[in-house]
């Protein structure tokens, strides 16, 4: 992608709230939006704690009738459904696009190496990931990670898909729908 393209497309996903010990898989709901206008909604679903989030967002994705017009693949966090780690650098390779991952706080990475390292399946796999990924960078008054775009570009995505406080226009929506389908009716801060 050429530095001077603007982003104008792109989907936003976040995971649905599960019970801890529910069986099956947990729902993810992927937003799409053109500039401003939600264009549509993907719904698939990943394991919970599991290593498939990268696979099942590519195949939601590139299944999908949006997938030509997409510039930009945005996540709520690195992980889903607990921890199933998105690797983000095959997501990236799969859909050749970008990935802008955004936390509305810095991640205690302590906490998330002992919890990886202690009690989750391939635990030493995701860490792996994680830190070829790198630490998250403070920006706009949210915290973010990247994979095939520059810093300026993310900076002007931030932008461009923000209406009011931090958080995307299209993370927002993927996090509302999210909480509908995993309750019933749409919860909390986004």
């Amino acid at each position: 992608m050429h530095a001077h393209t603007r982003i104008s497309n792109v989907i936003a996903f976040d995971d649905a709230p599960f019970v801890p010990d529910a069986i099956g898989p947990v729902a993810v709901v992927g937003a799409v939006y053109a500039r401003l206008r939600l264009n549509g909604v993907l719904v698939g679903g990943v394991a919970r704690d599991g290593d498939d989030a990268a696979e099942a967002l590519a195949w939601l994705v590139a299944g999908s009738k949006f997938v030509e017009n997409l510039h930009l693949v945005m996540l709520q966090g690195i992980a889903l459904a607990g921890f199933n780690v998105v690797d983000v650098f095959t997501l990236h390779e799969r859909l050749a696009l970008p990935i802008l991952v955004v936390a509305r706080r810095a991640p205690d990475m302590a906490a998330i190496h002992d919890a990886l390292l202690t009690q989750v399946r391939g635990g030493a796999q995701k860490w792996a990931l994680l830190e070829r990924l790198g630490p998250m960078e403070p920006l706009h008054q949210v915290y973010v990670q990247r994979v095939g775009l520059t810093l300026t570009q993310a900076e002007a995505v931030l932008k461009d898909f923000t209406v009011e406080g931090h958080i995307p226009e299209p993370l927002r929506t993927a996090h509302l729908i999210a909480g509908a389908i995993g309750t019933g009716e749409s919860r909390g801060r986004t």
